[in-house]
């Protein structure tokens, strides 16, 4: 395996491969010194993706697409100094820097936590490294499990909230604000808020996630395609008059509320336009969906609350696809600029936060760390 130096021997830079499968597409990217230098994205049509019965029968057909891009972007395995996979569906780990490794594939490969394309990041990645003879690495997975002991505690002793957010993309552009800023990630404290299909809010205190918004659980604000948080009480009811099933009230939990519930799109820039039309109702929606997310980045504040209840936050950081919405940022920030600057960044935080946290790694910036067989990592 290559020795980590931030430089070559040759004097050019890391050159790092990144791999990113996400449900119908898989991205990819050649980043050299911490530049994204080439990239290429797949769309995979979803009947083509339907019949693997396992997302792990999906290998070879993602693996493909990856020597495509290699031969396209004539890359040769040879010349790389690391292979970065998006982190999968595993057990709770705290965030950081995992080299792949038998029992991580292990897990992914049998769904032990949990089935999604992301598990397939480690084992294309681990595929290319093989081939490059350097190491594989995921960084900070959707299960980065950082919370603080009092945030897990619900009223009922048999569930127990769950760390559950866009990991990567968080602590990737709370870096990137951190930068702009002047100051070092793991010495200040943020708010960060990725605004995708999904909403998910952490609040980052001094390099470690202590708190989150969950999005997967039915936390928080609605976003385009998920209900957020809903009143318990009139959901057993709607379940009691059976115009629910378990089923279909997931469906809508996760896939069908927020916007496309109230206004049959998931699209902001539709309810925009709308907007534009004199609609009231897609007016109220917006106005709503920027209250929600306000009022849930406020309520992380205490989250940051020193011994002397003092709250120093060094920004709160706007990232994912809605934060490119220049009407949406005004109005988050006229309601959020009370706890400090805000900050937003809406590049490609996902491949460049893989990218460098192997770079990290590789330069001995950041340990790398080990995932063992269960009961330990």
């Amino acid at each position: 395996m290559k020795s980590g130096k931030a430089r070559r021997k040759d004097g050019h830079p890391l050159r790092i491969f990144v791999i990113n499968p996400g449900s119908t597409s898989t991205r990819l990217a050649l980043y050299a010194g911490g530049q994204a230098v080439f990239s290429r994205e797949f769309q995979h049509d979803k009947a083509e993706i339907a019949r693997f019965p396992h997302v792990a029968d999906q290998f070879a057909y993602r693996l493909a697409a990856v020597e495509t891009a290699l031969a396209d972007g004539r890359i040769d395995p040879g010349t790389l100094d690391g292979v970065a996979g998006r982190g999968g569906l595993l057990r709770p780990m705290e965030g950081g820097v995992y080299e792949v490794s038998d029992a991580m594939l292990d897990d992914l490969q049998s769904a032990r936590y949990g089935e999604h394309a992301c598990n397939l990041g480690a084992s294309l990645a681990r595929e290319v490294a093989r081939r490059a003879g350097v190491g594989a690495y995921i960084v900070d997975p959707v299960v980065t499990d950082e919370l603080a002991d009092v945030a897990r505690i619900t009223g009922l002793p048999d569930i127990r909230r769950r760390s559950l957010f866009h990991a990567l993309s968080q602590r990737g552009a709370a870096r990137t604000a951190a930068a702009r800023l002047g100051v070092a990630y793991g010495e200040a404290d943020f708010i960060v808020c990725h605004m995708g299909g999904g909403i998910s809010i952490g609040a980052h205190r001094r390099g470690r996630v202590v708190e989150v918004v969950n999005a997967l659980d039915g936390e928080g604000p609605f976003s385009p395609e998920r209900t957020g948080g809903l009143p318990l009480v009139p959901v057993l009811e709607m379940l009691e008059r059976g115009e629910q099933t378990p089923a279909t009230l997931k469906r809508a939990v996760l896939r069908e509320g927020g916007l496309f519930a109230h206004l049959g799109t998931n699209d902001l820039r539709e309810v925009v336009r709308r907007m534009g039309e004199n609609d009231d109702q897609a007016r109220t929606l917006f106005q709503a969906l920027a209250y929600g997310v306000s009022r849930h980045i406020g309520s992380l504040a205490p989250a940051l609350a020193d011994e002397a209840g003092r709250v120093t936050v060094a920004a709160v950081v706007l990232t994912g696809g809605l934060a490119r919405s220049a009407q949406l940022v005004h109005e988050i920030m006229r309601m959020v600029g009370y706890l400090g600057p805000v900050e937003v960044v809406t590049g490609d935080e996902e491949m460049a936060a893989l990218a460098g946290g192997v770079i990290r790694a590789l330069t001995g910036a950041e340990p790398v760390k080990t995932y063992g067989p269960a009961g330990g990592l």
